[in-house]
């Protein structure tokens, strides 16, 4: 399997694919050029998005009437998220007291078009979404809830997320059982501070395939990737400022 190359922006091409030019050394000075050019671009399209939306400052959303309680004993749950590219998603999970494991991935469509490739043509139904696999006897699901609408994405936005324009991008929870619809429901109306409508959809869990290894810890391990310092990094902060109790330092698995 070639090697990924990664670009500022999201623009993931492989070696293969840069040799399929005639004059390959022009082309990467070609996407280098462009890359600078996609830094100006994303900075200006998505600063203001973030600062508003996530920056540090603001206060999260109200609690849900509705929650679990913690569970008496530890044990293992699992919740799905689609708020835009699961980098940053799952960035800011991975660092909430009570997550076990976390994993990037595709919900809905079918097994045999969940590939980043595929996803990205906007043809396959999936949704760029994180599996969260958590402890309930330390963590509550309407715990996990209030923070994807306070920093994890802004759920006002259709089919999209800042520069990230699409249906894979939507915002979607994807509840397990009647449960997770209650209080996902609750929560929804909980976060209506927004100045703009809630586009969150609340569909019932169907398939979720794991994405490629490379997209997996992806911000943690590009933190200079101009991407991640502009959409990425804000998230954290603002799960820092916004949550202390539940923020933990994340080095990798």
């Amino acid at each position: 399997m070639a090697t990924p190359v990664t670009f500022p922006g999201r623009v993931h091409l492989t070696d293969g694919a840069l040799a399929f030019f005639p004059w390959r050394a022009l082309e990467v000075s070609v996407f280098r050029l462009l890359s600078l050019v996609a830094v100006f671009v994303v900075v200006l399209a998505v600063v203001g998005v973030y600062t508003n939306a996530k920056g540090a400052g603001k206060s999260p959303i109200p609690a849900a009437a509705v929650d679990a309680p913690l569970a008496q004993a530890p044990g293992k749950e699992t919740a799905v998220f689609a708020g835009g590219c699961f980098w940053g998603t799952q960035s800011v999970f991975e660092r909430v007291k009570g997550v076990l494991d976390t994993t990037a991935g595709y919900s809905d469509g079918t097994a045999d078009t969940a590939t980043y490739g595929q996803v990205s043509s906007e043809s396959t139904g999936h949704a760029e979404s994180v599996r969260v696999v958590y402890d309930p006897s330390q963590i509550t699901y309407g715990q996990l809830l209030r923070i994807f609408f306070s920093v994890a994405h802004d759920p006002t936005q259709l089919n999209r997320q800042g520069p990230d324009v699409g249906t894979s991008y939507r915002s979607t929870i994807f509840y397990a059982n009647g449960g997770q619809r209650s209080m996902s429901l609750a929560q929804l109306e909980a976060a209506k501070v927004f100045p703009k409508p809630i586009v969150t959809q609340v569909v019932p869990f169907t398939a979720f395939y794991d994405a490629e290894s490379y997209h997996q810890d992806y911000a943690l391990h590009n933190p200079g990737n101009p991407y991640i310092l502009v959409c990425d990094r804000p998230k954290i902060e603002a799960l820092k400022q916004q949550f202390p109790e539940l923020f933990k330092e994340y080095n990798g698995k």
